[in-house]
């Protein structure tokens, strides 16, 4: 039982502070996940919401810490505790999410690695059955070093996941695992090769039975009872077909879309903001004289945004920007940059350059 036990103690050590470091890269996306989470489709907990970003930088720190904590057998009886509580909630979580099909990536491992909410639910059970032989073996987790060393190491931890969380929320993720990283060509990562299976749907009937929608797929149609009441059709997803990376980029202006101009442009700037009511006023207030700059070295610049008119014509007049905004949807403007607002520099559809307002004064402008 002991080896047993010293094995669980590594495996879930190392995988909460892996899984806990790749969530710290990017607090800014599991704050999105778990805002998710928290919507009125999901949990129904929506007071939450506004707290997403402090849930997810508290809950990724505590989970690094307590790899840490496991790992050098600090407070065995606390850690143990704490891993147990903390593992049946997001077995829970993602046993809800897997069997109402609520949430679509659980987050585990951020952008890293994609896990369908089954796989994610799976992972979690192996997880709590390796910190329930964690939680009955407690007494057989000893330090490793003496106090001094292990307190150290622990407090050192804290102090260096604090540190790393900051920097990222005011610059950007040290490593971008999404689709939009550096280097990418969003045309190329728009195209789906020839061949790539395609979706399957299959046609649905809602009628009202007895009081209540029914669905009857078309080979059902026999079944309708007669005085049923016609609701609604649709199309249901059977089967899902290639889907490229970047799969919801566009920007438009006016109804008319202006991407594929964009995207063959040399010099094109996108100052991004997915919502201008959370921009960051001190961000915006930069905008100006970059966007002059930039016009000045034959940048074209372009506000990106899924705010509506009436917010952008508010923040346009407050602080004075001299360039236009396109609509764009608000989950790519997340997705492309960690930032609100950001700047991504494209030279013929290609991402050279990105970063947070906070580095605008280093955005290079060959």
């Amino acid at each position: 039982m002991k080896i047993l036990t010293h094995i669980c103690r590594v495996l879930v050590g190392v995988l909460f502070i892996i899984s806990g470091l790749i969530k710290l890269n990017d607090p800014m996306g599991f704050s999105f996940k778990l805002e998710e989470y928290f919507g009125a489709g999901v949990l129904n907990m929506e007071f939450l919401i506004p707290f997403a970003l402090a849930i997810a930088v508290f809950v990724v720190i505590f989970e690094v810490i307590l790899g840490v904590m496991l790992l050098v057998g600090f407070k065995s009886r606390f850690t143990t505790w704490s891993l147990l509580l903390m593992i049946v909630f997001f077995t829970f979580l993602t046993f809800y999410s897997a069997y109402f099909n609520k949430v679509t990536d659980c987050g585990c491992f951020g952008d890293a690695l994609k896990l369908t909410p089954w796989q994610s639910f799976t992972k979690d059970v192996v997880l709590l059955l390796l910190i329930i032989v964690l939680f009955f073996n407690k007494n057989l987790i000893k330090p490793i070093a003496g106090p001094a060393v292990t307190n150290t190491v622990v407090l050192a931890s804290f102090v260096f996941c604090g540190w790393f969380g900051y920097y990222v929320l005011n610059h950007l993720p040290v490593k971008d695992f999404r689709a939009y990283k550096v280097g990418t060509n969003i045309q190329e990562g728009m195209e789906v090769p020839e061949g790539a299976p395609k979706s399957e749907y299959e046609m649905v009937f809602v009628y009202k039975v007895n009081g209540v929608d029914t669905e009857f797929t078309d080979k059902e149609l026999d079944k309708i009872p007669a005085d049923a009441e016609f609701v609604d059709r649709m199309d249901k997803l059977v089967k899902e077909g290639y889907v490229p990376p970047i799969h919801d980029f566009s920007l438009e202006r006016d109804g008319v879309d202006h991407t594929a101009e964009l995207l063959e442009d040399p010099k094109v700037i996108l100052l991004i903001s997915y919502n201008l009511d959370k921009a960051s006023d001190a961000g915006l207030a930069k905008l100006n004289d970059f966007a002059k700059r930039a016009g000045e070295r034959g940048y074209k610049v372009v506000g990106a945004t899924a705010s509506d008119e009436t917010v952008i014509a508010d923040k346009t007049a407050n602080f004075n920007l001299n360039f236009d905004y396109m609509f764009c949807d608000a989950t790519a403007l997340k997705t492309i940059i960690r930032a609100n607002p950001g700047i991504v520099v494209l030279n013929y559809g290609t991402i050279v350059q990105k970063a947070h307002w906070n580095d605008i004064d280093e955005v290079s402008l060959p």
